[in-house]
């Protein structure tokens, strides 16, 4: 029987290319964005395999949503990718009050509240699989402009390891990735000019790979995904 995964921020960039990868190998995804088109794209590619919601994970009414949707459809999970995410390149000083309350809220709390109300829906043996970043990333060299989103990521980090030590009972396991610069959307338009040394779609490949089978070796790890020394 195939496996069922969540996937957040599956319109565009890392997200987009996780879903078609685990279509690809005959699973199925529940894709969240708040792109319709977008979804509407990929679930055009697989659309046996994918399901696909329009919704914003930091609403309470959205997550709501979701949640219906697993109920309505009797469906369970083996799997959650929180990838969605926001970055907001500023200085430290003019980081605003709401800068701060969308990244953390995007980066940290909707993953966590999400977490929390599709419990239920975990099977035994299922894997969270958290994205952060390498400014997440406890002793890595930090960048000018990234405050606001290198502690909400570290915060998802910590988030990690306390749930792996939560829910090993009820046999799932959490594990995070922190991800080095990846040419993505995001990217792009936080640093325009930049060229990463990672496509989106081989990120795609790597984390869709360690979602299937790192918790085989892991649980309640933070480990790097860079080509960069995080010191």
């Amino acid at each position: 029987m195939a496996n069922h995964y969540l996937v957040t921020g599956a319109s565009r960039g890392i997200g987009f290319e996780v879903v078609k990868y685990l279509a690809e190998n005959d699973h199925m995804i529940t894709a969240v964005a708040r792109s319709q088109d977008k979804l509407s794209t990929l679930r055009g590619l697989y659309p046996e395999q994918i399901h696909t919601l329009s919704l914003d994970i930091t609403s309470e009414q959205n997550r709501e949503d979701l949640v219906q949707h697993f109920n309505d459809k009797g469906l369970t999970l083996n799997g959650i990718v929180h990838n969605a995410g926001l970055l907001i390149n500023k200085p430290f000083p003019e980081l605003t009050n709401e800068d701060w309350q969308k990244q953390l809220d995007v980066n940290l709390l909707a993953p966590v509240f999400l977490t929390r109300d599709l419990l239920k829906y975990l099977n035994p043996g299922s894997h969270i699989l958290n994205i952060s970043s390498m400014g997440g990333f406890q002793g890595s060299s930090k960048f000018p402009g990234l405050t606001g989103y290198s502690v909400a990521k570290g915060a998802l980090s910590v988030f990690t390891e306390c749930l792996s030590g939560e829910l090993l009972e009820k046999q799932i396991m959490c594990n995070c990735l922190c991800l080095g610069a990846v040419q993505t959307e995001m990217l792009e338009s936080a640093f325009p000019g930049m060229q990463a040394p990672v496509k989106a779609g081989e990120m795609g490949k790597y984390i869709s790979n360690f979602l299937e089978t790192g918790h085989t070796f892991y649980n309640g790890k933070v480990l790097p995904v860079s080509l960069v020394d995080p010191s």
